[in-house]
Order: structure tokens, then sequence, then C-alpha cells
């Protein structure tokens, strides 16, 4: 099965886990973009990595992640409320196919997550050290520090899918298996792409933790579900005024408004703009 995040423990070592994966939506978030590989294995992680902290949380929220440079990924943003309706964009300067160590591409950058829950005023905010050599190794060193627990993670992405694998040892897992967390790291390092991307959660979790008693959760849908909302852009351009439309249509000769965490675009002819404030004339805002 695809687009979707399974949740799973290892009961006998108080191991959590999980494996997200995803194809048509990931190339829904990809479609028209043109993403080089680099920008592309980055943005394709942080889709994954998402996905399953969103799953994980301890009370349902929208988790927003954004990351920021001064390299040629200049920034990256996810969001993933929990219903877990996926989306997300990047925006660079990156041309040319070959890699780039993530420390380069960013060039000291900044990663904000943010938590809306409905019962709060405001959304929560905190900044995640960039520390490591991978978007892994990032989420990693954070969920060690944040919830006090070692985490594993493994993340792959390529043009049409994406992945991850996650474990996180619980509190006084070492009571049950003082080896148990060392050995389910080291099971963890072998997973492959190509399992993650070609089969279902069981066969993965067969395959790693043959020897251990798994249970396996229901698995939860992830969408990337955003029709064009041409009204709404309509009443964005209205409460802009005419004199603000009139300056762009002098510029452009159209509006064009972009819409990067949906990936819509929308155009306005000079005569649709003016059309929107009606026969009675504009409002000068």
């Amino acid at each position: 099965m695809s687009d979707q995040v399974t949740r799973f423990l290892l009961e006998n070592l108080d191991i959590r886990g999980a494996i997200v994966q995803l194809d048509t939506v990931w190339q829904a978030v990809c479609a028209g973009r043109s993403y080089p590989p680099a920008v592309q294995s980055v943005l394709g992680q942080m889709c994954a990595v998402t996905t399953i902290i969103a799953t994980n949380l301890k009370q349902p929220a929208r988790l927003t992640f954004q990351l920021s440079g001064k390299g040629a990924l200049s920034l990256l943003v996810i969001d993933c409320p929990e219903n877990l309706n996926l989306r997300g964009y990047a925006r660079h300067t990156l041309e040319g196919q070959d890699p780039v160590p993530l420390a380069s591409l960013l060039g000291d950058g900044q990663l904000l997550m943010s938590l809306d829950m409905a019962d709060a005023r405001q959304p929560y905010q905190s900044y995640v050290p960039v520390e490591g050599e991978s978007i892994a190794a990032v989420f990693e060193h954070y969920l060690a520090q944040s919830e006090q627990q070692p985490a594993v993670l493994h993340l792959f992405a390529n043009g049409k899918q994406a992945a991850g694998l996650f474990l996180q040892k619980l509190p006084g897992a070492e009571l049950k298996d003082s080896d148990g967390w060392n050995r389910a790291a080291h099971l963890a390092s072998t997973v492959k792409p190509e399992e993650l991307f070609g089969l279902d959660a069981h066969a993965v979790l067969g395959r790693l933790f043959a020897e251990e008693t798994v249970r396996v959760f229901e698995p939860r849908k992830v969408n990337h579900d955003f029709p064009p909302d041409r009204d709404k852009i309509a009443t964005m351009l209205r409460g802009l005024g005419t004199t603000e439309i009139e300056h762009i249509l002098a510029e452009h000769g159209e509006v064009l408004i972009r819409d990067d965490l949906s990936n819509h675009e929308y155009h306005f002819s000079a005569e649709e703009a003016r059309a929107l404030f009606g026969p009675d004339g504009p409002t000068v805002h």
C-alpha cells in the first residue's frame, strides 16, 4: 500500500516506530516544479519525517516545518494538519543534477517548527537545531533532545517516491532487554530504499524484525487534496483595492498569483481583474 503511514510497536523491547510510504501524494507535491535531484531529495525526506512526527503527536495539531538558509535552498515549507493532508514546496536557485551536501545546500540554515493546536491562542513555535549531515541526522538529534529518548530515522526520496522508517526507544526499555535498542537500531540500519519503495509495511517489518514480536497498527492515509479556489483568490484581490491592481496591471499586463504550498497558479487578465470590482466602480484601499 502507498500514501500511508503505519505505526508499530516492538512489544518485547518497548520500542515504537513508524513507516511512511508516499508516491501519488509526493508526485502531486512535485508536479510541475522541476526540482533538481538535491532539492527534491531534501523536500521528499522532509515530507516523510513531517508525516511521521505528525502521526505521533500527543494531541491533534497542525504541524509545520520551515527550513530556511542562505544557500541555494533558501526556503522549504512542509504543512501537515492532523488529517495528514500534506503539502509543501521548496524555493531554490540550484542548477545542475549533481548531489549537494545538506550544509552546502542550506548555508547556515534554520529549521522552525510550528504546532497549531485547536485550543491554543497561537501556535507553539521552536527552532530545531540543524545539526547533522542529513535530514535524518537532524531529526534524530532533535527527537533525542526534545523527548529525552534516542531515535533512529532512515529517509529516502527520488522523483517518484518518498519514504521513511522511524524507531524510538520508550522509557524503561532497557529493563525488558538491555541490548534491545542496539539490536533493533542495527536491524533498522539494514533497510534499503527499494524495500520501502516496493514492499508494504508488513513485509518490511517482517524482513527487518523477523525474530521480534511486532504489533502493527491500522495505517493512516496521507493525502494531498487542495483543489484550486479561484473565488478565494478573487476575494483577496478585491481586498487589495483597484489602485494596487492597476499598478500590477501597468507593470505586468495581468495579475498572477502563485499558491506555492498548494501548487496552484491563478491568472487574471486585465479585463478579469477589473471585473472583480463590479460595474459600480472600485473601492480604493
